[in-house]
């Protein structure tokens, strides 16, 4: 399959900007996060998996692939949605020509993961979810807590002050989240995939999160799939962060429900850990994707 960059053009005449890094039998399709990230934690994977041909894109708004004019209301009202995004999944596999190939996908890809391996699990020979839990409700309870533990009471009661107003530029509140974002989400701070600008595709982002990853005002609010997990059937690894934005005791509760899980930590990592301890991550990555490939992931 050919390497370096091919730009779909997706059935509804908009393009997408892809990627392939890597040699072998073996495919990893990637999933960004956000929603509206880009691909660019994945960069590397096709250096560090040997035997594996690592695909990536970006979704359809984001940084390097076409960007939707969101203030029409019909145009945000048909793309705008985790329907679309899930299919736009399907598609890309179709036009990579993708099949029996893994699925990993980080925080927001984590819950496309999920929904492909409901939906089209029959395509996939193991799903990988990257700091994404199966509600949103947890993952709200979770934040609040982690907020509360890393800022003084007078910091988290701004915060909520200016939440409630909907004041999100207030400089101040920014700083607050800056600090909670250097401890919980790219501890790291990697100069590597910096920019000059920002590359987060603002009204997808605003559309299904909110503001910032410490507080969910958007169409994610009420997402919750944890009823329906039981019914993934592929190989699934967990990787979290053990010190992140997702709450653990979720992931270990999706271990034990889903049916051919595995769950693994990496340490000092926070929500992008794949950067944060990329040694650890990738040691488990390797070791999932072996004893898939070798019929020992069960035993």
């Amino acid at each position: 399959m050919k390497q370096g960059t091919t730009i779909l053009t997706l059935d509804n005449g908009y393009h997408l900007w892809t990627n392939t890094q890597g040699e072998g039998d073996i495919h990893l399709l990637c999933l960004h996060g956000g929603p509206g990230g880009t691909h660019e934690y994945w960069e590397n994977f096709g250096e560090e998996l040997a035997g594996v041909q690592v695909h990536m894109y970006d979704q359809l708004g984001s940084f390097y692939s076409d960007q939707p004019d969101y203030t029409d209301p019909e145009i945000a009202k048909k793309y705008l949605t985790t329907d679309y995004f899930l299919g736009e999944v399907e598609e890309v596999r179709q036009k990579l020509g993708l099949d029996h190939f893994y699925l990993i996908g980080q925080s927001w890809g984590g819950a496309l993961t999920q929904l492909y391996a409901l939906k089209y699990g029959q395509h996939l020979k193991g799903a990988i979810i990257s700091s994404m839990v199966d509600n949103i409700n947890e993952y709200v309870d979770h934040i609040n807590l982690v907020r509360e533990e890393a800022l003084p009471p007078s910091a988290v009661k701004y915060m909520k002050k200016i939440e409630k107003a909907g004041n999100w530029d207030d400089p101040q509140y920014q700083k607050y989240v800056d600090v909670l974002n250097r401890g919980y989400v790219d501890r790291k701070q990697p100069p590597a995939i910096s920019h000059l600008i920002s590359t987060m595709a603002t009204p997808v982002y605003n559309a299904f999160q909110g503001d910032n990853e410490f507080v969910v005002t958007g169409k994610l609010k009420n997402w919750d799939i944890s009823d329906q997990i039981h019914n993934i059937k592929v190989p699934t690894l967990l990787t979290f962060g053990e010190h992140e934005t997702m709450p653990l005791k979720s992931a270990q509760r999706m271990a034990e429900v889903i049916p051919h899980a595995r769950l693994v930590t990496t340490p000092d990592g926070g929500h992008h850990h794949m950067i944060d301890n990329a040694p650890v991550y990738f040691k488990h990555l390797k070791q999932f994707i072996s004893d898939v490939e070798n019929g020992t992931f069960n035993d």
